[in-house]
């Protein structure tokens, strides 16, 4: 299977140092074929299918608390290890993306749990996402202000969150590449009633307009990325994970695109709607595409529409990947999940999960094994 070949074989090789100095050390993106891959470390070409929004807490409810200290120790490592590891593997999962999961869904209150270490990514053992807190300008974000892209204090921000992260992680192979925002507010409202969008949609209006906007968005991803390279020169920058369903300016996208590797999408909608909204972004920004966010129904209703995905993504010649809005567990904020509040997992759906994922795997094969 691809995902065992690249993960368990080629990893380990690259993590013991011996693979040919002549081959990548990184994750980096490549057209291979007609087609545009992540290529890992091994230079095989893949096709990333993540998890994201994994969170332990969710063992922690009075109710099934007994799980957590019984079976893992109280250990988070040891969660990481025994529990969610095999559990992406039993469902042919080959990543995480962004693993943050939403705990506090309130008007006034609506938070993610906290960011994962690198130690967290290191007892999991798994290529990885990490999301670099550059800006809290997601539109889920209801209680902190804009900050103000030109200033210095947004500079020195961006400075510390890229040495604090960014340094730890920059020699680890397994590591695919950094999210910033997920789903910023450049022009559509989020769910702050106070604090509005990041420019006001109204200037586009104007080419006056639209070049202001351009200017603000040109000075964001040059101070993000130059900070990510200051201390890491190995990675994939993977950017904003854009809200698809949203007024997106084509200002923005042609400022992101000389300081990013790919452009990554929240989409949440039917497969037919997807589809074409990710080629579309592909044919206008000329760059490999992520659906870094979208859902699939709960398991008992999970039908077909996992593996239509799927099938649907791979005809894109532009799409590197899926990451699926999970969640692992089920909490009680976002009520879905791969996984009940009791760590379990229904048999019907690990299998067609599998599958499809299976089916994937082969898919990568035959298409890099085209001549």
């Amino acid at each position: 299977m691809q995902n065992k070949l690249t993960r368990r074989g080629l990893f380990a090789a690259a993590q013991a140092g011996i693979l040919s100095a002549a081959r990548p050390q990184y994750f980096r993106v490549e057209k291979r074929n007609g087609h545009w891959w992540f290529i890992d470390p091994a230079g095989m070409p893949f096709f990333s299918i993540g998890m994201n929004h994994i969170d332990s807490a969710t063992l922690r409810y009075a109710e099934n608390a007994e799980i957590w200290r019984e079976r893992y120790g109280n250990s988070e490592e040891r969660w990481l290890r025994e529990g969610v590891a095999p559990n992406l593997r039993r469902l042919g999962m080959n990543s995480v993306g962004w693993s943050q999961e939403v705990v506090v869904r309130r008007p006034t209150i609506h938070r993610h749990s906290r960011n994962w270490s690198y130690e967290h990514y290191q007892w999991l053992g798994m290529p990885y996402c990490h999301l670099l807190p550059f800006a809290e300008t997601h539109q889920w974000e209801v209680e902190t202000r804009h900050p103000d892209f030109f200033s210095q204090d947004f500079e020195e921000w961006c400075d510390y969150v890229a040495r604090d992260n960014c340094q730890r992680m920059k020699d680890d192979p397994k590591l695919i590449g950094y999210f910033y925002v997920d789903c910023p507010v450049w022009v559509h409202p989020g769910l702050s009633k106070w604090r509005g969008p990041l420019f006001d949609p109204k200037k586009l209006d104007s080419q006056e307009g639209r070049a202001e906007l351009f200017a603000m968005a040109s000075r964001y991803y040059q101070v993000t990325h130059d900070a990510v390279r200051r201390y890491d020169r190995n990675h994939l920058i993977l950017g904003d994970r854009y809200e698809g369903r949203a007024r997106l300016p084509e200002e923005v996208l042609r400022a992101a695109s000389p300081f990013v590797d790919v452009m990554s999408f929240q989409y949440f909608g039917p497969p037919a709607e997807v589809w074409p909204g990710l080629a579309r972004f592909h044919e206008q920004t000329g760059k490999p595409v992520l659906l870094a966010d979208a859902s699939i129904p709960a398991a008992n209703t999970l039908g077909n529409s996992y593996a239509e995905m799927l099938r649907g993504l791979r005809e894109l010649d532009g799409c590197v990947g899926w990451h699926v809005c999970g969640a692992y567990l089920k909490n009680r904020a976002r009520g879905r999940g791969f996984l009940n509040e009791r760590d379990e997992m229904a048999p019907d759906f690990v299998r067609q999960v599998k599958d499809a994922n299976e089916e994937t795997y082969k898919w990568v094969q035959e298409v890099c094994c085209r001549r």
